[in-house]
């Protein structure tokens, strides 16, 4: 076989299945069902979005009453763990395969919450289960973000939206730019605000266990469906 029809193999490949803008977009609801979780059922800490977890940090720290500094410390710990296995695994994966490389990161993801999701079920007074499911959510998403990281896709970190709604603003016409990416932009907005919105509902009427489970099935939908192209 030539190399030409090696490369022309390897492209229809990556081709196969949702584009990763697609992916991501998916990926960006889960992290509102996950931080709806986490924050409303887990005693006001952040598991996907960190940067609020810096914020909540401080307000535990100086006393403030519904905040806890272990629970937010160990939301912090496992994410910056679950990052750094994820830039091991962009290393050894990131020259290879992207379909492949997302595809395994984002079934491990699937796997992590789906696990969660037993525990909720299983025991969800249990003292050890506040703990395990921050851990555990936390870490699954530091894997996430660093694999989302070394993807390169922009404006789809799928966790955090400050630099999103940056660009939203100052790319339109008012900020005197083209707006090349807006739809992209308002459609990540949107699905932050879906995941959150669902999550919320699910968490306050059902518990934690179904919106996990989700986010679990979701994410491994989009795992089995992912492709390598943006």
């Amino acid at each position: 076989m030539s190399a030409d029809s090696a490369a022309a193999r390897t492209d229809d490949h990556e081709e196969r299945g949702l584009r990763l803008v697609v992916v991501l977009l998916g990926l960006t609801v889960v992290s509102g069902l996950i931080d709806a979780v986490s924050y409303l059922g887990l005693g006001h800490v952040f598991t996907a979005n960190m940067t609020g977890n810096v914020v909540v940090l401080g307000f535990a720290a100086a006393g403030a009453p519904g905040f806890s500094v272990w629970h937010t410390l160990t939301s912090l710990a496992c994410f910056l763990v679950g990052a750094a296995v994820g830039g091991r695994v962009a290393v050894r994966f990131g020259g290879r395969s992207r379909r492949s490389w997302a595809r395994v990161t984002l079934a491990v993801e699937a796997l992590l919450v789906g696990g969660c999701a037993a525990v909720a079920f299983a025991a969800p007074d249990a003292t050890g289960t506040t703990y395990t499911l921050i851990a555990v959510t936390a870490f699954a998403m530091g894997l996430r973000n660093a694999t989302v990281r070394k993807l390169g896709v922009p404006d789809l970190t799928t966790t955090v939206l400050t630099m999103t709604l940056t660009g939203l603003a100052a790319d339109t016409a008012v900020g005197a730019g083209a707006g090349n990416r807006s739809p992209r932009r308002a459609a990540s907005v949107a699905a932050m605000a879906v995941g959150a919105l669902l999550g919320a509902w699910l968490v306050l009427r059902h518990g934690l266990g179904i919106p996990l489970l989700i986010a679990a099935v979701v994410t491994g939908a989009l795992a089995v469906a992912a492709s390598g192209r943006e």
